[in-house]
């Protein structure tokens, strides 16, 4: 048994994944996030931060797309699973990751962290877009 997994693909995902991060964070709930977080809305951190931070990000995203992909490519040994249309499977892989793994952590974050409501919305809200479409573009282009 071999998983084949499609390198184009997991690096337009890492792409994508870092430009919905840049929409969600820096356009959409950028006031609301920094707001929640504590930051001073009048800080703006420095370049070499900023490139860290970016570098780190890809870094993060490029194994998530990674390992995401290996688990797209698990599916197709569950049977009946090779019926699914790659919209489903994207799509069934991408709640159940999210659900998973990324909910659990916003959960104990709310509880043991102190982290708004508010704030449990918006991370967890880019988690879910982020990983549907990662999902979907290595479940339609495998």
């Amino acid at each position: 048994m071999e998983l084949k997994i499609n390198i184009a693909a997991v690096l337009v995902a890492v792409v994508a994944n870092f430009a919905i991060g840049f929409v969600w964070y820096a356009a959409l709930f950028a006031k609301a996030w920094g707001r929640e977080m504590g930051y001073d809305p009048d800080m703006r951190p420095d370049k070499k931060t900023m490139l860290k931070g970016m570098a780190f990000m890809i870094i993060g995203n490029f194994l998530f797309a990674w390992v995401l992909a290996f688990y797209l490519a698990g599916w197709q040994y569950i049977p009946g699973a090779k019926e699914m249309s790659p919209l489903v499977t994207g799509i069934n892989s991408a709640i159940s990751v999210w659900v998973g793994f990324f909910v659990p952590v916003h959960l104990s974050r709310v509880v043991w962290e102190k982290h708004s409501w508010k704030l449990f919305s918006i991370n967890s809200g880019y988690h879910l877009v982020a990983t549907v479409v990662v999902a979907l573009i290595l479940s339609y282009w495998t």
